[in-house]
């Protein structure tokens, strides 16, 4: 008899590991009954996720150890024990504003020169511009607010931040309301397509290898160990299988389906094949663009975990308290991963890398933050949708 398991996911590119091992039978043969419920925004999906509603879900890094700390939101147990992907966000212009950038430009901007270059464009500006993300406590706002200041941009003076779910970010740009977003797969290149945007940096550029959707469980399924090691071996199955570059194709067929993404699978192929237009004739080719399997990208590091809990005091989401350090490392779980698959490939380094060559130690998180001015000051974020 099969253990029923309910997932919930936001239609982007990188929920395709829990679409394959649903769709291509690794839940099943595992003796999991898999079922996924898409879900319109990710507060949806984390308030739905926190009630009980389902088991688990494909969620953003940072949102599991904000409901474990009790910021932003009420206080939830969450813990991941499996990373999902890594890379395959982006940061895209609208087309007018990149144009205005590039064309004071004397050579082709890289991505830290298209911060500089906005911050230069802000100086004759009457008003801020409003750049969107996806929630308070993901990957994306830390990610733009990181390329902002890298710019010389202040994230909270200089620029409106707001949060808009994925399947709208397209249409806020089309209609104005945003001036550029940092948003994953497939929206910044259906931007793109429709000729209304430009992709300026994307994730793996700016943090190469860096954790981006994960597992979150709740305590419920963690604790029931036969049921939860099925989960993990079937999505081990999966996230190989989706990064073969010869499944590519189906892939891509698959998540197209209106169930699922609702987007032509041409695009969603070219953002797993790391090959994406980035406007007026550019291209990317970056194999690790978005991937899922390699790399031994699947295993929850502790060490993750902590660059995500210095991101949040460093943008003022968060008191420095050791305590809080302590739980937010707590929810990334490697012991689960190696309990259901084994030890990991690699060893530890512990240590991350960034585009500006400051790199993240655990070991010294007061020294890291030492190294960039802490924007705001904490302020009690229990009421943010």
């Amino acid at each position: 008899m099969s253990e029923h398991i309910l997932a919930a996911f936001v239609p982007l590119v990188d929920c395709a590991v829990l679409v394959a091992a649903r769709e291509k039978g690794f839940a099943r043969e595992h003796g999991i009954d898999l079922s996924l419920v898409r879900e319109p925004s990710w507060s949806s999906l984390r308030d739905h996720l926190n009630l009980g509603h389902v088991d688990c879900a494909h969620a953003l890094a940072p949102l599991p150890i904000a409901s474990a700390l009790g910021v932003g939101h009420v206080e939830a147990e969450m813990l991941v024990p499996f990373v999902l992907n890594r890379g395959g966000n982006a940061i895209t212009l609208a087309t007018s504003l990149a144009t205005e950038i590039e064309r004071r430009s004397s050579q082709p901007p890289s991505p830290v020169d298209w911060a500089k270059g906005l911050s230069r464009a802000l100086m004759l500006r009457n008003k801020p511009l409003t750049l969107a993300m996806v929630h308070a406590f993901s990957g994306h706002n830390f990610e733009l607010r990181y390329w902002l200041a890298a710019g010389g941009v202040h994230p909270d003076r200089q620029v409106r931040i707001v949060a808009i779910p994925p399947p709208l970010m397209v249409e806020s740009l089309a209609a104005g309301h945003v001036d550029g977003f940092c948003v994953g797969e497939p929206w910044n290149s259906l931007a793109v397509e429709r000729g209304i945007g430009r992709i300026v940096a994307t994730k793996s550029q700016l943090f190469p290898r860096g954790v981006e959707k994960v597992l979150a469980v709740r305590p419920t399924l963690a604790t029931d160990r036969a049921r939860l090691d099925a989960l993990l071996k079937a999505l081990s199955a999966a996230a190989a299988w989706v990064d073969a570059p010869s499944h590519r194709e189906e892939t891509a067929a698959i998540l197209s389906r209106q169930e699922y993404l609702g987007v032509p699978a041409a695009v969603i192929a070219c953002s797993l094949a790391g090959k994406l237009e980035l406007g007026n004739g550019d291209a990317l080719d970056d194999p690790d663009f978005l991937y899922f399997a390699r790399h031994d990208a699947s295993f929850p590091a502790t060490h993750e975990a902590l660059w995500i809990y210095a991101q949040m005091l460093r943008w003022g989401q968060l008191p420095a308290r050791a305590e809080l350090r302590e739980r937010a490392a707590d929810v990334f779980r490697p012991d689960l991963y190696i309990g259901a698959l084994g030890p990991r490939a690699t060893a530890d380094a512990q240590v991350l890398g960034a585009f500006d060559r400051i790199e993240f130690s655990a070991r010294g998180i007061d020294a890291y933050l030492d190294q960039f001015e802490l924007y705001t000051p904490f302020v009690d974020t229990h009421s943010t949708p």
